[in-house]
This record gives structure tokens, C-alpha cells and sequence, in this order.
């Protein structure tokens, strides 16, 4: 189902979470529930993978995450800080110990000038520790390979935690 490349990624993080005893939880919107869906293609990977949570709506950012909406307002839904608002809440909210984040425009419509269709913030968080962010630009290379760049490039983020 997944290309064989981002395997190895998804069992290099849920060993290293494993390793320090920490469970995961997934906040998606423009993947869709493919970051989630990766890792759990890993045999073991629920003993890491606490939830996995679409929250592909702004309403379902503010009631499942609890990211404020006038921060919505004020920054858009795919913005740095909607993406920290996110990975934070999501850990707060699940009582795992990290979490991953991510938000944007896929395309292939959406997209303005300064927010074009392949932008797509991120964010993970450890729970009393720092939250990193990260921004992409992938550009319009078609909605399936910004999903899936998002995908990569969200993992490698998180390892960054581990």
C-alpha cells in the first residue's frame, strides 16, 4: 500500500518511541489519516500508536484539539501556529507523550499566492518538552505526492523528538 522507502521510516520511529517507553498520537488533516495509517502498517506498532485523529475540518480542529478559533481566524488553518496548536492539543488531549501534526493544501485547487497548494506546516511535540515546527513548500506535484512528501517529512520530524 505505501512505497517501500517509508517503511523503514515508520519502524524507526516506533522503535525509538518504544525504546523510551512513549506513546503517539496523530493529528491529520491534509494526510488524511496516513501518517497513522503507515505506522500501524508496521506488526507491534499499537503498543507506540496511542490515536490517530482526522481533523480535517477548522470545527473539528477547535472541538478535538481544542486549537482556539481566533487563532484560525487570525493565521489560517494551515499556518505555524495552527500546526503547534494542534501537535499541543493533541497532546494534552490524548494523553500520549508525543504527537504529530500536520496541515495544508494538497491542491489540487486551494491554494492563494501566499498560501500556494503544496505548503504544508507541521508540528511535534513532547509533552513537557519543546514542540518543533516545520514548514514545506512541495509545491503543486499533484495531491497524492504532497500527501505523501507530507508524510515523510512529518516522520523525519518527529525523529528529531526521539
Amino acid at each position: 500500500m505505501f512505497s517501500p522507502a517509508l517503511l523503514p521510516l515508520a519502524k524507526t520511529v516506533l522503535d525509538a518511541a518504544r525504546a523510551k517507553g512513549l506513546r503517539l498520537v496523530t493529528a491529520e488533516s491534509c494526510t488524511g489519516g496516513l501518517i497513522a495509517g503507515l505506522l500501524t502498517e508496521i506488526p507491534g506498532s499499537s503498543d507506540v500508536l496511542e490515536r490517530g485523529l482526522v481533523t480535517y475540518s477548522n470545527a473539528s480542529k477547535e472541538e478535538l484539539l481544542g486549537v482556539p478559533h481566533a487563532l484560525i481566524v487570525k493565521y489560517g488553518a494551515v499556518s505555524e501556529a495552527v500546526a503547534r496548536a494542534m501537535a499541543e492539543g493533541a497532546a494534552a488531549k490524548s494523553g500520549a507523550h508525543l504527537s504529530l501534526a500536520v496541515t495544508g493544501i494538497a491542491g489540487p485547487g486551494g491554494g492563494t499566492k501566499a498560501k500556494p497548494v503544496g505548503l504544508v506546516h507541521m508540528a511535534a511535540c513532547l509533552k513537557g518538552g519543546p514542540t518543533l515546527h516545520e514548514e514545506r513548500r512541495f509545491g503543486d506535484i499533484g495531491r497524492t505526492q504532497v500527501r505523501l512528501k507530507t508524510v515523510e517529512a512529518a516522520l523525519t520530524l518527529l525523529q528529531e523528538l526521539l
